[in-house]
């Protein structure tokens, strides 16, 4: 096995080095925190790794062997397994030291507003690109769990923290996913995405990411609320 065969594996430990040294910060405690990750990564790592799987078997999307190390579990390389462990884990740390940097800055009703709008964004691509496929599911899933997530309207009080994490996660994402990309680690089927790339990386990328975003911090912001509510309720 040549060293780039570690090539997926070392951008992975990479990604989680700081976050993990940092996860036992004293203001942040992000350790304390993991218990209400773990459903969210996963139930989401579930829903991914279903995608993952499928997307693969019909060739939307494949992986390189000379940038990984070979271990698959069905059909997936180990690596990517660990993205959907890793990456969750790496952008809720950023939020959580969001929420302890930025606690007074709260612009709800602007993200309420950009919510919306964003909505019928994806809504109007996934139908209009419904013959793409990885477009089409991408937003199409956009619309349904964000959708969701806006009209329940219990998320309002987290929309500013989740988008100032989801741009500023951009950054290590056009470094992480430009490696992928160009390498190139994961090769696209351009007949199934709309041909827009920043840089090398496909546009639907971007937004596959949001959709992983806000499926863990909507679902750990709900564990950590049930906790409050189970242990108010133990108090009383």
């Amino acid at each position: 096995m040549k060293l780039q065969n570690f090539t997926y594996l070392l951008l992975m430990l990479l990604t989680l080095a700081g976050p993990l040294a940092l996860s036992f910060e004293s203001q942040v405690k992000y350790y304390r925190k993991l218990k209400y990750l773990l459903p969210a990564v996963l139930f989401s790592g579930t829903v991914f790794i279903m995608w993952d799987i499928r997307f693969e078997q019909l060739g939307i999307w494949s992986f390189n062997p000379e940038f990984i190390t070979g271990i698959y579990i069905l059909n997936l390389p180990v690596e990517e397994w660990l993205f959907f462990l890793i990456i969750p884990y790496s952008c809720v740390f950023i939020y959580e030291v969001l929420n302890v940097k930025l606690a007074s800055f709260e612009k709800p009703n602007l993200f309420v507003a950009i919510s919306l709008a964003l909505l019928i964004g994806f809504a109007l691509t996934a139908y209009y690109a419904r013959d793409k496929l990885y477009t089409f599911f991408t937003f199409f899933l956009l619309t349904i769990y964000f959708g969701y997530t806006i009209f329940r309207n219990r998320f309002k009080p987290h929309y500013t923290k989740f988008y100032l994490t989801w741009l500023i996660s951009l950054l290590p994402m056009l470094i992480i996913n430009g490696l992928l990309t160009a390498l190139p680690v994961v090769e696209y089927n351009n007949d199934h995405n709309l041909g827009i790339r920043i840089i090398t990386i496909p546009l639907e990328d971007f937004f596959y990411f949001f959709l992983l975003l806000i499926m863990n911090i909507t679902i750990y912001e709900y564990m950590k609320k049930q906790q409050i509510l189970r242990f108010g309720n133990h108090s009383s």
